[in-house]
């Protein structure tokens, strides 16, 4: 699916340790805690942008890698350097045209040429706002650990990035220091806070079973919104104050069925983890528990009087603290082994999650009891039990490449209109990149927050 649940959920939302977005040179955001992520953003494991863009160079025959997005003046067209100074050490220089600001600036010299003024008049300006830079260095530490400094936008300063990771045993420990930190509420709307600080320990490698995370995250300074619109409120969680997070799930894969006969010999799959035709059902159940200091606790202090969530809130000390239950299940369907020239491939998958164990089994309760007397149920109870669900289809169109379309379905019986809404859909073209097995460049597009990206994805089914 376009949008993995590869994060660990509480009441008042998500986390993610990063996830793609077109909206900066870097070419990444965090969720705000609170807020479900907007779908097409999140991906599974990943590589930094500039080592996907020297990818798309070497072996694509991409020169240049297009993105979209409102928030950098439209249509913007990407490059990468990458050199190897050392066995152990790169560095790479990123650079991004601004289609539209050229587009301009070439109207502008057309029109001063006519008029006899010099076209290298203002060339320096002009070509400093058609351009932007960005460097980075990679260094190899040990085998385990790896140290990653990137300066973006540097002819303005604006943007920094320092991550430093580990390999454990089974576990990852990454440490990142982001000036400003880019966040995305459920709207899209993007935020900046000045420095972002976070330490994230985690389960890796386990397909199932149990898997487990604690983050800490130190926000500094006052968040302003990316772009320079003042009118939206500023999400809670953003605002200065220390959060520390740890989660616990359980994951359950059950095939129903799943074929793997009449394939076609000697022909290897374009993508090994879709070459089963299969029908099967994934559960993940969990729990998590945060603690905030600062002025970030005042998201806890909302109370929601229909969940029994455990909630402390004191606010002379500025502290809180929040537990609940979480809840995923996960269908899938696929027909065809994904081998043949044309339509080998059809998929189709829903999920349903519940952000909220406390929440759903008090509204589960409260309907078996007005069963049990015959009552009217409550619209609100309702809706308590109807899970947040995004479903996707996958479709070959011709050897490597597919189609998916991602919406996320919301049940309303309060709404006069539609029951059901199908809002936040995505729409991607897919190639699958055979020689590696289970590896593809994904180009997705959201109408509704006008955003659009190509980017590298691998070990996705």
């Amino acid at each position: 699916m376009l949008r993995q649940m590869r994060w660990m959920t509480d009441r008042e939302g998500r986390w993610e340790l990063d996830v793609e977005s077109p909206a900066t040179m870097e070419g990444t955001a965090r969720p705000v805690p609170g807020d479900p992520l907007p779908l097409g953003l999140s991906r599974g494991p990943r590589v930094t942008r500039t080592k996907q863009l020297d990818f798309f160079h070497r072996f694509m025959a991409s020169p240049l890698v297009p993105a979209f997005s409102p928030y950098r003046s439209g249509l913007s067209l990407d490059h990468a350097h990458l050199f190897h100074l050392a066995e152990n050490w790169s560095f790479t220089i990123l650079e991004q045209l601004h289609v539209k600001k050229l587009v301009e600036v070439v109207k502008e010299k057309l029109s001063n040429r006519q008029e006899g003024v010099p076209w290298t008049n203002d060339l320096k300006r002009q070509l400093h706002d058609v351009m932007s830079l960005g460097v980075g260095t990679e260094l190899l530490i040990t085998p385990d650990t790896t140290l990653l400094l990137e300066l973006y936008n540097i002819k303005k300063g604006e943007r920094g990035k320092a991550i430093i990771n580990h390999k454990l045993p089974q576990q990852n420990l990454k440490l990142e220091a982001s000036w400003p930190g880019l966040f995305v509420d459920k709207q899209g709307v993007y935020w900046d806070v000045p420095l972002s600080l976070s330490a994230d320990f985690a389960s890796v490698g386990s397909s199932s079973g149990l898997s487990y995370r604690l983050l800490v995250q130190q926000n500094s300074g006052e968040p302003k919104c990316f772009g320079g619109d003042e009118t939206n409120d500023v999400p809670l969680a953003l605002l200065p104050g220390l959060c520390v997070k740890a989660a616990f799930s359980i994951k359950k894969s059950i095939d129903v069925w799943r074929k793997k006969e009449d394939k076609l010999k000697m022909v290897q799959p374009y993508d090994v983890f879709l070459s089963d035709p299969h029908v099967s059902f994934t559960r993940i159940v969990g729990a998590v528990a945060s603690g905030s200091l600062g002025d970030c606790s005042k998201r806890i202090s909302v109370q929601d009087e229909r969940s029994n969530a455990f909630r402390v809130f004191n606010d002379r000390n500025k502290f809180a603290a929040f537990a609940d239950l979480f809840a995923s299940v996960t269908f899938t369907a696929q027909h065809g082994n994904f081998q043949r020239l044309f339509l080998d491939l059809t998929r189709v998958s829903a999920r349903l999650d519940i952000s909220s164990g406390s929440l759903f089994l008090r509204g589960a309760s409260r309907l078996a009891q007005d069963f049990f007397f015959s009552r009217r149920p409550d619209l609100e109870t309702f809706c308590d039990v109807c899970p947040n669900t995004i479903v996707s289809l996958q479709q070959q169109i011709v050897g490597p490449f597919s189609f998916r379309v991602e919406s996320s379905v919301a049940i309303d019986p309060r709404s006069q209109d539609r029951l059901v809404r199908v809002d936040d859909s995505v729409f991607a073209i897919d190639w699958a990149l055979k020689v590696l097995g289970s590896a593809k460049a994904t180009a997705w597009y959201s109408p509704k927050h006008q955003e659009a990206m190509v980017e590298l994805r691998f070990f996705e089914a």
